[in-house]
Formats: C-alpha cells, structure tokens, sequence
C-alpha cells in the first residue's frame, strides 16, 4: 500500500507527531475544527459516537479526551448508571473539559498519558479514542492498544475512530493534500499499516466498521475475547 515517498524506509520519531494541541489551537479547538471542515466536523463526530453502539449503564475510557466534546456526546448513551473516564494531559484542553462537563458527576477527568502504562484492568466496557492514535510512533501505538485491552472487560470493545487504511497515491487530491501537508508524517505511516493486524497482535480477536467521508475516516471496533 506505501506509494512512492519512501516511508517503508524512514525512521520515525514521536517529535513528528501533532497530537498533543496546544496554545491558540487547543484553546479554540471545537471552533476551529467546525471553521475549517465548514461545519461538517459536528454532525460527523454526532454519527460516529452514535455508532459505537454504546448503551445504559456502561463504562467508558476516553483516551485522549480533548476538549469534553466528545464526552458529551457520548453520555446520553450511558445515561445517569453510566460513567465516562477521560484522560487527558492538555492544559488548555483540561480546561475546557471541566468547564463543560462540570454539571455531570459520572464524567471523571484524570491527568494522565494513554501512551504509558494505566492501572485499569477488566473495568470497561469500552475504550475510545478520536483522531489519537495516528499521532504516535509504533512503539507507542502498542502501548496505547496494550493499555485499551487490559482496562477492557471480556467482551467489552475498542473503539478507534481515526484514518482508514488506503492508497494515499490514489487518493482524491484534498485528502491527499491533508495527509502529506497538514497533518504529521506519521499519519500516513499510519494509514499504510494494516490495523487490524495491528489489533490482532494484542490479543484483538473481532471487528466491526463504519466508513465516512467517502471511507477515508473509519470507526474500527475491537473486541476483546470472552
């Protein structure tokens, strides 16, 4: 699947990430996010916690939590018997998480790295994580994919909304544009790589997915064996 820049033979480095926001653009992230997908972006991330299928009175861990959007949304799903566990190490993210879901006692923020190892085992129902994983060297990504599969509970789910597997060579020439100028190299190294192998690997044994924008962007749910 890897085209013609190389990428099979570069050396990557966690230095070339962007997944850690900061400054201006964590501070306006949900605002930004809206401006520059000219308003797209709010319907698609309402479609894609719809399908993760969550249900009343799971538990959730947010990896990578952001800005609390996505918590929000997540949590008429669960409901009052439900709870919501969000890491998050962003300051300006932080606090935009505790200003939006301070009226919710069962969205818990904690201050912790995803790509390190957490103390949860056999707790969750699911693990979620949005636009986060592509933003890690490999290394890291199996620490991340450890971590989901040990918090999770036997068949509780991994639920990874991120960039589909694909040609970027082939790809329309805006999201090819994206790929190789706006976003990290690592987001195309990334996409080169088969994920569900990936997931495998780690102990994943079934999948399910949903396409959007035109099966460039995938929620991928793992599952975790009974």
């Amino acid at each position: 699947m890897i085209g013609d820049l190389g990428l099979e033979n570069r050396e990557y480095r966690q230095e070339d990430s962007k997944v850690e926001v900061t400054g201006f653009e964590a501070k306006y992230y949900d605002t930004l996010m809206n401006l520059i997908t000219f308003g797209w972006y709010p319907k698609f991330i309402r479609k894609a916690i719809a399908d993760i299928g969550l249900k009343p009175g799971e538990k959730v861990l947010d990896f990578g939590a952001g800005t609390g959007r996505n918590a929000l949304l997540m949590l008429p799903y669960v409901g009052d018997e439900g709870k919501i566990t969000a890491l998050e190490i962003g300051p300006e993210m932080q606090a935009q998480f505790r200003k939006k879901t301070a009226p919710y006692p069962n969205i818990e923020l904690i201050d912790r790295r995803i790509d390190e190892p957490l103390p949860y085992e056999s707790e969750y129902d699911v693990v979620f994580i949005s636009f986060v994983l592509h933003g890690f060297v490999q290394e890291r990504r199996d620490t991340i994919i450890q971590n989901a599969y040990r918090a999770l509970k036997p068949g509780g789910r991994f639920a990874i909304l991120d960039y589909n597997n694909f040609d970027v060579d082939r790809a329309v020439w805006y999201v090819k544009w994206a790929i190789r100028k706006a976003e990290c190299p690592l987001a195309e190294e990334f996409i080169n790589r088969d994920t569900e192998a990936m997931l495998q690997a780690h102990g994943f044994d079934r999948f399910e997915k949903h396409l959007y924008f035109k099966n460039y962007l995938r929620l991928l749910k793992a599952y975790k064996p009974m």
